[in-house]
């Protein structure tokens, strides 16, 4: 059984969910995302696109219903004990099957959280379970009781957040080894993400994000791979990913000459980390560190080059995306705490002037402040 964490630590988590429960009223809770179910049982799988989920009732009892591939799967990596398979077939319902579980558990007529914000949960699977389950109990939307635990990392899992963040560390010194004119991205994406590999990390739960001259401004990952020119502009955000754990990084790499804007953009990519630096810290809100990532751009010039959020919260996550909750955005009022890790990310983009600049990196906030994970510098490299 491939368990990361030890007993002890999966027992603090189910209590503490139960304790969560309790405060909610709770008799059962339905989880649908697959980050709750690893975070509380260590049960890793992709095979939450399909419909799946582990029940949870208030004396503790777990039952996992998903389908054939995922029993073994469930077996060898996690610490479930009862696992329940529905079976494909044409209009086949596993929510019947559902309700035949929370039966047995007594759960008729009593209130049920559900985590309906889930990749899983798509809004057939959620139409199909609000009415199989339509006057057989009462369900309320509890999406966020078990990421609210989630959000504080326990010392085992700040332990794999510091080996992403070696990673990704390691991963860079790729980019920068590669990044020379007339290579191809794929190159440099193939390098990045065979040194983390190596290094016995994961594959991170999205794509990097990588791109070269006008793709330099792009903030997700498309299909296009560029030969670098010359005179360039190399845009990449990637994650080293340990256990599922991930610490992001994100940089803009210059190729010959350089523009004089671009030198200007990255002292504002600079200053504007450093000052939300001074905002992370616990019993500060998270809004107000994006507050002065915005006020820095925009005193320097920048407002229409920025985005509308400077950052999120990082930790095991799966596909589609690597950002958990909550998001660096303006008037967000979670209190920042220790144990918290974020990314925070420091993007303009220049439309007018086809130019990029970027520069994020993971923090892990500690009781007097926080600590920067990557140990790379943060100088502009022009290669």
């Amino acid at each position: 059984m491939a368990l990361h964490f030890s007993k002890e630590e999966f027992q603090k988590r189910k209590d503490d969910v139960l304790k969560s429960m309790n405060k909610q009223n709770l008799d059962g809770l339905l989880m649908f995302r697959q980050e709750s179910m690893y975070w509380l049982t260590g049960y890793d799988t992709f095979g939450y696109v399909f419909f799946q989920t582990l029940v949870l009732d208030k004396n503790g009892n777990l039952i996992l219903l998903t389908r054939a591939p995922d029993l073994r799967q469930a077996q060898n990596t996690s610490n479930i004990e009862d696992i329940r398979i529905w079976v494909d077939k044409d209009k086949s319902n596993p929510t019947e099957d559902l309700k035949k579980i929370l039966d047995e558990l007594s759960l008729k007529g009593k209130k049920i959280g559900v985590e309906y914000e889930a990749y899983g949960m798509t809004g057939r699977n959620a139409l199909t379970l609000n009415e199989t389950l339509k006057d057989y109990c009462d369900l309320k939307d509890e999406s966020e009781l078990i990421t609210k635990l989630r959000v504080i990392k326990s010392q085992e899992e700040i332990v794999y957040v510091k080996k992403a963040a070696e990673l990704a560390d390691n991963a860079l010194d790729q980019a920068w080894k590669y990044c020379k004119a007339g290579v191809n991205e794929a190159k440099i994406l193939a390098e990045m993400q065979k040194i983390v590999l190596e290094g016995g990390g994961d594959y991170p739960a999205n794509e990097y994000i990588i791109g070269s001259g006008h793709n330099a401004l792009l903030c997700r990952y498309q299909a296009e791979k560029r030969n670098l020119s010359i005179q360039d502009q190399l845009s990449i955000e990637w994650a080293g990913t340990y256990k599922h754990y991930h610490s992001a990084m994100f940089r803009t790499i210059l190729l010959g000459k350089t523009d004089p804007k671009h030198i200007k953009m990255h002292e504002a990519c600079d200053q504007a980390l450093k000052n939300c630096e001074s905002k992370l810290k616990p019993g500060n809100k998270i809004g107000e560190v994006f507050d002065i990532h915005a006020k820095t751009f925009d005193d320097l010039g920048f407002n229409k080059a920025r985005m509308n959020a400077c950052g999120y919260s990082l930790g095991s996550t799966f596909s589609p995306n690597w950002m958990d909750w909550p998001m660096l955005y303006t008037g967000n009022p979670y209190i920042i705490q220790p144990g918290n890790i974020f990314f925070m990310h420091m993007i303009l983009m220049d439309s007018e002037n086809q130019l990029a600049m970027n520069l994020g990196e993971t923090y892990l906030v500690t009781k007097s402040g926080n600590e920067r994970l990557g140990k790379q510098k943060l100088d502009l490299v022009i290669l």
